[in-house]
C-alpha cells in the first residue's frame, strides 16, 4: 500500500496514521495553513498544497489532486478531515481505494456536525465509522465502527473528544486491513478475511 492522506485542518487522524507507521507517501491539503501539513513535515513525509481556489469546478480541483498523488506513486487515499466532497474524478483514479472516517455510526448523522446531530436526536450511543468513499456523503460500504455512549451531561465538545479517541484507534486498524488485502466488498457489505492460525 502506498498511502496518501488528504487533510484540511489540524490532522489529528493523520497523526494517528503516522504514529501507526503506515506507509504514507504524501500528505495533501486544500488549505495552505492546515496544521496537518506541519505534522507531515515533522514526520519527514512530503506535504503539498493543492488549493481549491481558482479551479472552475470540483472535478478540476480533484484532477489536480490526482496529478499530485500520481507523482508520489500513491495507490490508496485516506481522507482525514478533508472538508471537500470528492468527485468521481478522484474516485475513478483509485477505484475501491479511497476511504474516509466519519464521527458517527453510519448511516446515522451524515455530513457536518455529526455529534451535534446525535445530541439533538437524543441518541444514547454514537461513535465513528471508517468507510469506503462513494458518490454520496458518508454512504459508502462500512469497514469498521467504534461505539461511544452519549452521557447525560455531554455537550458537543465533550462528545466530540471521546469520539475522536475512537477515530484515532480504528482508522489505522482499517488501513492496515486494506493494505493487507483482507477486505472484500460485495455491494455495500465489507468482509474481513480472517488470518489462518497455525494448524
Amino acid at each position: 500500500m502506498n498511502l496518501a492522506v488528504l487533510v484540511s485542518g489540524g490532522g489529528t487522524n493523520l497523526q494517528a496514521i503516522l504514529d501507526a507507521d503506515l506507509p504514507v507517501r504524501v500528505v495533501v491539503s486544500n488549505r495552505k495553513r492546515a496544521f496537518g501539513l506541519e505534522r507531515a513535515r515533522r514526520a519527514g513525509v512530503p506535504a503539498e498544497v493543492v488549493s481549491h481556489r481558482g479551479f472552475p469546478s470540483r472535478e478540476d480541483h480533484d484532477a489536480a489532486v490526482v496529478t499530485a498523488l500520481r507523482r508520489h506513486g500513491v495507490d490508496t487515499v485516506a481522507l482525514a478531515g478533508f472538508m471537500r466532497i470528492v468527485t468521481p474524478t478522484l474516485l475513478d483514479a483509485f477505484p475501491g481505494r479511497v476511504v474516509n472516517i466519519h464521527p458517527a455510526l453510519c448511516p446515522a448523522f451524515p455530513g457536518l456536525h455529526a455529534q451535534r446531530q446525535a445530541l439533538e436526536h437524543g441518541a444514547r450511543v454514537t461513535g465513528a465509522t471508517v468507510h469506503f468513499v462513494d458518490a454520496g456523503v458518508d454512504t459508502g460500504a462500512i469497514i469498521i465502527q467504534g461505539a461511544v455512549p452519549v452521557l447525560d451531561d455531554d455537550d458537543e465538545a465533550s462528545l466530540s473528544a471521546r469520539v475522536l479517541e475512537v477515530e484515532h484507534r480504528i482508522y489505522p486498524e482499517a488501513l492496515r486491513l486494506l493494505g493487507a488485502g483482507r477486505l472484500t466488498v460485495k455491494g455495500r457489505r465489507v468482509r474481513i478475511k480472517q488470518l489462518e492460525g497455525p494448524r
